[in-house]
């Protein structure tokens, strides 16, 4: 194998794993039946408040729990407005991604070309020492590796736990879950606090561990690219880590092709292509999808539960 595919292959995973943690969380929080369109503003924050942290402290994981408890606080913010106020939970995740934008703006001003301590790539025991595959699977910072227990975590969580059929119920059917005694509104604030705290994981990954440091806008669309991921995953963590890859892929042949000096392609058409093909791909699902009537949405996805009706 050609070092050019080792290295595509391993820019791959590590250019994915934001979106992934990202995706994951916001699969918990539709699952519970509330739509938070907050994530892109929720990861900077989160990429901001890890940064400034880990420079303050010098503890790089101290970092890490600020921007997930950041994220998680944020994300309750949005909880009270659509799950107690029962506004619009589509204005009220686009009013909490603007706050956050201009947020992190004013106070990330300091940080900016600052150098803080960051996830350095480690071997996985010995696995890292397997050819080819070592290289590009075991030979990450352990952030990856934390996203590679996650997933399975997480599918064997929803699909084969008690709490994850309680979660499901609530995004289904949240009336006939309060009629067994389930407290819906007590887990769906549980549940958008857990996306939130992703979503801030996956910005502590950004100015961690894989651009370590900090700049205004540095997600770059990713928190969007989640979302749309999530629909693209049909809310499922297994089908997530396919699309993230394949973020993650697109993001990787850019960089392959300017660090080659490949000029067939004009370079603003390659910083496009992330962003262009993910919009392709979830247009040509969900009308698949939508023909076969299997999107998978939960039933009471951005709808306000009362439990008086």
């Amino acid at each position: 194998m050609e070092p050019e595919i080792v290295f595509v292959a391993k820019i791959t995973i590590t250019s994915s794993m934001a979106v992934l943690y990202a995706a994951i969380g916001e699969i918990f929080t539709e699952r519970s039946g509330i739509l938070n369109l907050g994530v892109e503003g929720m990861m900077l924050m989160g990429a901001l408040t890890a940064f400034a942290t880990a420079c303050s402290s010098h503890y790089l994981w101290v970092g890490v729990l600020a921007a997930m408890l950041t994220g998680g606080t944020l994300a309750m913010i949005h909880g009270f407005f659509a799950i107690t106020l029962r506004v619009n939970q589509v204005v009220s995740g686009l009013a909490l991604t603007l706050f956050c934008i201009g947020l992190s703006n004013f106070l990330g001003r300091p940080f900016i070309g600052k150098v803080s301590l960051k996830f350095e790539p480690v071997g996985l025991f010995l696995l890292d020492r397997i050819p080819v595959v070592g290289s590009v699977f075991f030979s990450q910072n352990v952030l990856v590796y934390l996203a590679y227990l996650l997933v399975p975590i997480s599918y064997f969580f929803l699909s084969k736990t008690r709490y994850g059929l309680e979660l499901r119920a609530i995004g289904e059917n949240p009336a006939a879950a309060d009629t067994v005694g389930i407290n819906v509104l007590g887990l769906r604030y549980f549940y958008t606090f857990i996306g939130g705290a992703f979503a801030g994981l996956g910005g502590a990954y950004l100015s961690l561990a894989y651009t370590p440091g900090w700049k205004e806008q540095m997600t770059g669309g990713q928190g969007w690219i989640a979302i749309a991921l999530v629909i693209f995953a049909m809310w499922d963590p297994l089908k997530a880590v396919a699309g993230a890859l394949l973020f993650g892929f697109i993001n990787a042949f850019q960089f392959y092709c300017q660090a080659a000096g490949l000029t067939i392609i004009p370079s603003y058409v390659l910083r496009m292509l992330p962003y262009l093909f993910t919009i392709g791909v979830l247009i040509i699902i969900t009308k698949w999808e939508a023909a076969k009537r299997k999107v998978g949405a939960p039933a009471a996805l951005g709808i306000p539960f009362e439990r008086e009706q």
